[in-house]
């Protein structure tokens, strides 16, 4: 079996509020599927976290180094694509695109040997784990109506970010955060994200220190990005004093650039978005790297319902996994797959054990999103 094409799937039409500034354009094109093909029919698909006008532009390039490959190795096809475009830049577009590639790389073989990827990538340690619902911060009467929706959803654990968390004053921080434990009780796990990957995040570690001393009052598990993504050193300062597990790495590419957080515990958590990081194989090296070093990984999940399948494919296969991403209320999650994802009665997602990633797509959706 060899590799004969492989295409790209925008996603558009309805894009979710990012929190970043300005807010966003259901139209935005920000996510985009990889679909690879081989000559027997078989297919694989992946998702790339970013636009498909850049990662048609990274496919001229890789494209001639994956017609004519096996399905049957992902992670030396994809170190292999790697390998060869370093002199165009290392991480960004081309990174993101080889995330793609990957994934689908993996959902190809899965399909072909008829094996769930999780046990591929070494073996199930569970079949099920907690995800946490992915919202955005907002006004304390709107951010309590949001997190009732949650729970009365079976979530028992969320995760608040941005707007207007720490871009306002410490007392809307710690009202928000007091509303939040109010409304949904002690037994609810709570994260928080600062967002510090925003555009000129204005704050340093004194910020974060006393930020997270705050949140450890209120119970949160943890205090993520509080930090500019590559601030290595001021991480390390933050972890020492925190009550509060530290969390980051959602937009760093690449294990060489998460190896200074891991080796150096500048973090408890590390973050990475296996649709731009590299992909399943290199956040299975990641994992194992961070397992290694007494770091927990909790991969970043605001992409598609193909980046959470590779997410609970990975998270399966660490043993040490507590938690997978899910952001709620999103058309590329919740009508993308068919079937979608559903929580379990305890607020848990069953692992898929399908062939693959186990997940098929929604044609109806994808003919509307990717028009």
């Amino acid at each position: 079996m060899k590799i004969v094409d492989v295409r790209s799937i925008p996603l558009r039409g309805a894009t979710h509020d990012t929190g970043w500034p300005g807010g966003t354009d259901p139209n935005e094109q920000m996510n985009t599927l990889v679909e690879i093909r081989t000559d027997e029919g078989l297919t694989g698909i992946g998702s790339c976290f970013t636009s498909r006008v850049l990662v048609e532009a990274a496919l001229t390039l890789l494209k001639p180094g994956l017609v004519g490959e096996t399905p049957f190795e992902p992670e030396r096809v994809s170190e292999k694509l790697r390998q060869t475009t370093f002199w165009l830049g290392r991480g960004g577009t081309v990174e993101h695109a080889i995330s793609g590639i990957d994934i689908a790389l993996w959902d190809l073989m899965g399909k072909a040997v008829g094996q769930p990827v999780s046990r591929l990538l070494g073996g199930c340690y569970r079949d099920r784990i907690k995800p946490y619902a992915s919202i955005l911060f907002d006004d304390p009467p709107v951010l309590r109506e949001k997190l009732q929706k949650q729970f009365a959803a079976g979530f028992r654990a969320i995760k608040m970010g941005w707007r207007p968390f720490g871009r306002v004053s410490r007392k809307l921080d710690e009202l928000l955060v007091k509303t939040a434990r109010d409304t949904v009780g002690g037994d609810v796990e709570l994260m928080v994200d600062a967002g510090g990957s925003e555009q000129f995040w204005p704050h340093g570690v004194g910020w974060a220190r006393e930020t997270a001393k705050m949140l450890g009052d209120y119970g949160v598990t943890w205090f993520e990005e509080a930090l500019k993504p590559d601030d290595v050193e001021d991480f390390k300062e933050l972890r020492l004093g925190s009550s509060v597990l530290i969390a980051t790495g959602e937009v760093l590419t690449r294990r060489q650039s998460f190896q200074p957080f891991i080796t150096q515990r500048a973090v408890d958590i590390i973050q990475p978005d296996l649709t731009k990081c590299g992909g399943l194989s290199e956040g299975r090296r990641l994992a194992w790297m961070a397992y290694d070093h007494g770091v927990l990984l909790v991969p970043h999940g605001w992409n598609t319902g193909v980046g959470v399948a590779a997410d609970l494919a990975l998270s399966a296969a660490m043993p040490v996994a507590r938690w997978v991403e899910y952001q709620t209320g999103v058309a590329y999650i919740d009508e993308l797959l068919d079937p979608p994802f559903k929580l379990d009665a305890e607020g848990f997602l069953r692992i898929p054990t399908g062939p693959g990633l186990g997940v098929s797509l929604n044609p109806d959706a994808i003919g509307r999103f990717s028009r």
